[in-house]
């Protein structure tokens, strides 16, 4: 199981940015391979500016359910609503911040 760094809450790979029973992905951070529940936790933990995923690289496995730890790649990740593999339901609201993480 990749481990996921940052301001860590729970198991659920919650942190103390976003903390709803939906919140429940990481995100491999293209810049330092590294998993971070979000965008603020990456910031808060690295003296480096985020890179974003190319649409080109969206095949990456880049995205982890919290729940049951299935990695995703982005575009699987963008055409669901829930894990494929546990049916937990991510947070809908997380489309917002896609530009962050992806180019898009």
């Amino acid at each position: 199981m990749p481990k996921v760094y940052g301001s860590i809450v729970d198991n659920e790979t919650r942190c103390i940015h976003y903390q709803s029973f939906l919140d429940i992905i990481a995100i491999k951070f293209k810049c330092c391979n590294k998993y971070y529940p979000c965008y603020q936790c990456h910031n808060d933990h690295e003296t480096h500016p985020i890179k974003r995923w190319s649409e080109d690289e969206f095949n990456e496995y880049a995205i982890m359910c919290g729940v049951c730890k299935n990695e995703m790649t982005i575009n699987e990740y963008m055409m669901v609503e829930s894990c494929p593999k546990c049916q937990s339901h991510f947070n809908h609201r997380c489309k917002f911040h896609y530009h962050l993480y992806f180019e898009v």
